[in-house]
């Protein structure tokens, strides 16, 4: 097993191409497409390098996983899929996380609630096939209902859910979004091996220090500035909420929840021959 990593530094965060060495097969978990809001204007700056890595290391995409729908950045799944195969994959529970936006966007010509636009829908327990890898899913939710963690042998890619030990966990502040149920998830995570090691998906280090995505259960156990092994589930609830109050809503979130629901699609063609995205007013 080998494990690459991208980082765009635009929106903070970590794409991860987990490698099968044995078959050549790869995953790409939670790849960015580029998009300037002021411009509209969308791009394959951060696609680039890794489709370069995978064409050069002469790996065959077999899945592409989405940890969630992310609220800060639009997906590059489709662009993938559409350039390189693979199947695009995400948690089952995305069913809840359209039910909200789907009718705020009044997009549901396009954007189906049953979540058909993805490949394969993710339930807690299954396993997908690597190659001779096997990569487990795990159900946890808490940052948004639809939120899974991907277990291969000693890593877990955790999304959104823990960063990285000086920075804490992710936000609850979202629909269908929960602190108790966020201190829950984190607490099966961190019941898995001291020496497992954790692959998180955006990091925001201090001035001057260098972004970083991997710690380890035994660390976050230790360390993390949140939830730390002793801190009650009432202590994090009360923390956590506090943080959230009042915070500002992701820059990037009305287009890239509209885009996330599409599997990364970008939306139809209109009869001018344009795409566009919504911008609800008023109801956030």
């Amino acid at each position: 097993m080998k494990i690459q990593s991208f980082f765009d530094s635009v929106t903070a965060t970590f794409t991860y191409v987990l490698v099968d060495e044995v078959s050549r097969h790869c995953a790409v978990i939670d790849p960015v497409l580029d998009f300037d809001f002021s411009s509209g204007k969308t791009g394959l700056h951060s696609l680039h390098p890794i489709i370069t890595y995978i064409e050069a290391e002469k790996l065959q995409l077999k899945w592409i996983l989405e940890t969630h729908a992310h609220a800060d950045h639009l997906s590059g799944a489709a662009f993938l899929k559409q350039k390189l195969g693979g199947k695009i994959a995400i948690g089952e529970h995305i069913v809840e996380v359209l039910k909200f936006w789907v009718p705020l966007f009044n997009n549901g010509d396009n954007t189906s609630l049953e979540g058909s636009q993805f490949d394969r829908l993710l339930a807690e327990g299954d396993e997908i096939s690597l190659g001779a890898l096997k990569i487990k899913v795990m159900h946890t939710p808490g940052h948004t209902p639809a939120c899974c963690t991907y277990l291969v042998e000693d890593v877990a890619f955790v999304g959104d859910t823990l960063f990285m030990p000086y920075v804490g966990t992710a936000r609850t502040d979202f629909p269908g979004g929960s602190a108790a149920v966020l201190y829950h998830s984190i607490q099966r995570i961190l019941s898995l091996p001291d020496n497992t090691r954790l692959f998180t998906c955006h990091d925001y280090p201090p001035e001057g220090q260098r972004e970083a995505s991997i710690s380890t259960v035994a660390e976050q156990k230790k360390e993390n500035v949140m939830i730390h092994e002793g801190i009650s589930e009432a202590e994090y609830v009360s923390v956590r909420n506090a943080r959230d109050k009042g915070k500002a809503v992701p820059k990037l979130l009305l287009p890239s929840i509209q885009v996330n629901l599409r599997a990364g699609h970008l939306g139809p063609v209109e009869s001018n021959g344009v795409r566009y995205l919504k911008i609800p007013l008023d109801q956030l």
